[in-house]
């Protein structure tokens, strides 16, 4: 378990949460939306180098970066999300920078948004 993870919590790891990735939102007027077509560009509201949000049952819980893991999009979790809403500091002795896309605990896979 981590620091993030008290033991008092271990008979809940197998209950299943979905996680969800958005990469952006817009809002455009109907008509527009209807002269979408395939090779349509749709420009959202979020920078290239911004940290994504990582939601689990619609709240915000970690940010992180999309990264390509065998073949498949990934997020790398950059930092966690405290109850305020805050990113939470890294926990004493944690690595300063994120693990590599190997490491199975802060890949988490973007399998509902992306």
């Amino acid at each position: 378990m981590t620091a993030y993870q008290p033991a008092a919590f271990a008979r809940f790891g197998d209950v299943a949460v979905r996680l969800s990735v958005e990469l952006g939102r817009t809002e455009m007027p109907l008509r527009d939306v209807l002269m979408l077509g395939e090779g349509s560009t749709v420009q959202l509201d979020r920078l290239t180098d911004e940290l994504l949000d990582v939601t689990a049952n619609g709240r915000v819980i970690a940010r992180g970066e999309v990264v390509a893991d065998k073949g498949r999009f990934a997020l790398r979790i950059v930092s966690l999300v405290g109850e305020d809403g805050q990113d939470v500091p890294p926990a004493p002795g944690a690595a300063a920078t994120a693990a590599p896309v190997g490491m199975a605990d802060p890949v988490v896979p973007a399998d509902d948004a992306l």
